[in-house]
């Protein structure tokens, strides 16, 4: 469906709600609530992958449940806009969805919310291209969040991005991030950078990505990684059980030509183009970097491989048993987007949506560990991949 631009506010609607009185909230101001909740913004929104986590994340304080209040969020990508007033506004009917270039946004008139949430665009530090990092045309954007970070000082924030980002620019694209968020804002935050392995957490996918959280610092506080849940979801779990119904949104096959079907009919699960039993007249003729996901087939006992947002033929990801790609339910099945999530725009944009998104059930883990490291409740956790980043001013 592509539908009709989302009810994004305008500019003027924007900057008058931007001078609401209310402040960030202290975490012993917002407990003192009837309903505690914790304000949060979103910079690059996506289709709504940390929203849905932040929607099932609570905490239980004294008898009393802690959770999230959507504000803002903003994209630019009119689909992706559309995706997130469609489903998470549903929910939280006070959020105001931004369709705007982040170049045009205006950071300072946004709402003081207590929590940032951004997934900068991470096309120049993604493994699977020319990985310009910081010298390329998104790399520079998270500076953006920093900005917001700067003007409003929230309690924390949540920055993720690919697994490539540690090793960009030879690793000093990474530092230069870090530094930057730790020493943001009047106080400076508190970070803690790890590599997360969502298959670990029972995400049916592996997935790797890098997310970092930062605790403003004048409250004392670190957080620190959930320990994963030892529980593994198979690719085939995730998406026969339960059935897709036939009529389920976003559920259109992929065309494909005889040619494609029969190449995949030699393809064992597990299996990709170039380690298949394939006869000459199917094997490709690529002589530059051969991606191992170039027709693979998904292991069904096993979690998938990366759900990608883009790529061209060969990279649709493929069922293990059928001749075919993957419909988009079941790419969003492995995202662990709920089946009542309806995802707006054509074909394409929704694959490029699923694939760029954070899964929901990952997110969730990270989500209610910070609402615990601001609650001052425990949980179990293990030591960050990647370190902490104390901030330098004072």
């Amino acid at each position: 469906m592509t539908g009709k631009n989302p009810r994004h506010k305008s500019a003027s609607k924007q900057k008058s709600q931007a001078r609401r009185p209310v402040g960030v909230r202290t975490p012993s101001q917002f407990l003192r609530l009837k309903h505690p909740k914790v304000r949060i913004g979103e910079l690059y929104c996506g289709p709504g992958g940390l929203a849905v986590a932040a929607q099932h994340s609570h905490l239980d304080v004294k008898g009393r449940l802690v959770g999230f209040d959507h504000v803002w969020a903003s994209d630019f990508d009119a689909d992706t806009c559309q995706t997130y007033e469609t489903n998470v506004a549903r929910h939280s009917p006070n959020v105001t969805v931004i369709h705007r270039n982040v170049h045009q946004l205006d950071i300072p008139s946004l709402p003081a919310v207590e929590g940032l949430l951004y997934g900068f665009p991470c096309n120049d530090f993604s493994l699977v291209g020319e990985t310009l990092g910081l010298d390329g045309e998104y790399g520079p954007l998270y500076r953006y969040g920093v900005e917001y970070l700067d003007h409003h000082n929230p309690l924390f924030v949540v920055a993720e991005n690919v697994g490539g980002l540690s090793s960009a620019n030879a690793g000093v694209a990474f530092a230069k991030i870090a530094n930057e968020l730790a020493n943001a804002g009047d106080h400076g935050y508190a970070l803690t950078k790890h590599l997360y392995k969502f298959e670990e957490y029972g995400v049916p996918q592996a997935r790797h990505r890098i997310i970092m959280v930062g605790i403003r610092a004048d409250l004392k506080l670190r957080f620190e990684v959930p320990a994963p849940t030892g529980i593994t979801t198979s690719c085939r779990e995730a998406i026969e059980n339960p059935p897709i119904t036939p009529d389920a949104h976003n559920n259109e096959l992929t065309r494909q030509s005889a040619q494609v079907e029969e190449r995949l009919s030699y393809i064992k699960p597990g299996e990709n183009a170039w380690n298949a039993n394939l006869p000459e007249r199917l094997q490709l003729n690529v002589k530059s970097a051969r991606l191992s996901q170039i027709y693979k087939r998904l292991d069904p006992d096993k979690p998938a491989y990366t759900i990608t947002g883009s790529g061209g033929g060969g990279t649709h990801v493929y069922h293990w048993r059928e001749n075919r790609a993957l419909t988009n339910r079941e790419r969003a099945r492995l995202q662990t987007f709920p089946d009542d999530f309806v995802f707006q725009g054509s074909k394409e944009s929704v694959r490029k949506q699923i694939g760029m998104a954070v899964p929901p059930a990952g997110g969730k883990f990270i989500l209610e560990a910070v609402l615990s490291t601001l609650c001052g409740s425990n949980y179990e956790t293990v030591p960050p991949s990647l370190g902490y980043t104390a901030p330098s001013i004072t």
